[in-house]
Parts: C-alpha cells; structure tokens; sequence
C-alpha cells in the first residue's frame, strides 16, 4: 500500500506506539501490527494535536467526534482476523484512521459516516496517502450499505444501543461483526462484541469494556445523545 512520507520524530513515535501500547498487550496479529507500523496517524488528526497523535488516548476530531485509541484500533482490527481478499463495511469513518488500518488488511473497504465534512476530509488525507482501495459515502451507518452486501467483515467505531439487524442481514456466512453496545442506562457502560454468522446463527463473543461516541441513526440513538471517548479503556 502506498502511503506518505512522514518525518523522522514522527517514524520513531509510531514505532514507539506500536511496542509500549501493542505488542506489551494482547495484540499478536503480525500483519494487524505491520499496518499499525505503517499508517501514519498523525496525518488522520488535527494539526493542533499532532504532538499527540501517538499518545494512549483518543483524540477529538470535531463534530464532537474522536479518533480512538491506538490500542483500540488494533485491538477491533486484530478481532475482524481479516484475510487479503476480504471485503469490509465500516460504519463510522470519522478521521479515516481505522479505515486507513483496513485498507492495509482486506481487499476492499467500504465506509458510511453520517458527518460530510468528516467525509470529506477523511476521503481527502485517504487519497492523498495513496489509500485507493476505499469508498466513503455520507449516510446511516446503522443501516449499512446493502448495495455491497454481503461483507466478509465489519466494524462499528460508535456504540449501539443493541446490534443493528441490518449489519446482521449484511454479514457472509463466516463473516465477523464487531461493535460496542451499550449496556444499560449508562453510554459508559459499553461491551464491545464479536458476532460470527454461521449459517443463520450468530453466536456472540464479549471481548473487552470499551467508551465509545453514540452510533446515531434509526437502529441506532437519537441526535444529541451524551457522546463517549472513542474506545478509551
């Protein structure tokens, strides 16, 4: 994958990232970590923050929007177990960091976010980093994108109030959905999911507590909802 020439500092930050908050965890998958080594994060933040953008934290991006925590895209990624030729649907492009972690992994990305201006410049660093397996479309990320269907995988970087039925309507048979769902009365109290079809059951697995903002749509919360940090531990 083609990708853009960053500086020295920034090289030895994100390689910093990658040993202190992944590999001193729980992330294994060489080619999840090679992607991570890879993607330059900075270019996916504000230029205010950029002496942030390999810190253990997410990162505000606007529209009262955040890039998550490094450890979180690794993590959500690591969870999918992606092959080359897998096709993916992201529902919250945000930044386009994570959608920038998926084009490293599958063979073609397709990405919803309800914000355009964050679709806009999200398409935009994605484009100029040479990411050209990816499309972005403005839209309810709760109701995926059938014209796709079926995905090998997807992502959801917003907390649901309960699994979306649509995503399940839109997963292969085999394919993986991971997503946060709030448990609850409180959007910090969430659980992030792995949902495997099998046939036309879909055993679901926890995996780890996680804070993430309101996925916001008709499968999802109204407009307004208290946002969360972006999948701060």
């Amino acid at each position: 994958m083609v990708w853009g020439v960053v500086g020295t500092n920034y090289d030895k930050q994100r390689e910093r990232m990658v040993r202190r908050q992944m590999e001193n965890r729980d992330i294994r998958d060489p080619r999840v970590l090679a992607a991570m080594r890879r993607v330059p994060r900075h270019e996916f933040v504000p230029q205010d923050v950029r002496g942030q953008a390999y810190d253990d934290g997410p990162l505000l991006i606007g529209e009262n929007q955040t890039i998550s925590q490094p450890y979180i895209v690794a993590f959500m990624s690591q969870a999918l177990e992606l092959g080359e030729t897998d096709r993916v649907l992201e529902v919250g492009t945000g930044s386009g960091y994570q959608t920038a972690v998926l084009c490293e992994l599958a063979r073609q990305v397709y990405s919803l976010e309800r914000h355009a201006s964050l679709a806009a410049t999200a398409g935009a660093t994605l484009a100029r980093l040479g990411y050209a397996n990816v499309e972005i479309r403005v839209g309810d990320g709760s109701q995926g994108w059938p014209e796709h269907a079926p995905y090998d995988a997807i992502i959801v970087t917003a907390a649901a109030p309960h699994v979306p039925e649509p995503l399940l309507a839109q997963l292969a048979d085999g394919g993986r959905l991971v997503l946060p769902v709030v448990e609850g009365d409180s959007m910090r109290s969430q659980m992030l999911l792995r949902i495997t079809r099998v046939g036309d059951e879909y055993p679901v697995t926890p995996l780890i507590p996680v804070v993430f903002v309101p996925l916001i749509g008709r499968q999802g919360f109204e407009p307004h909802t208290d946002i969360g940090d972006g999948g701060l531990l």
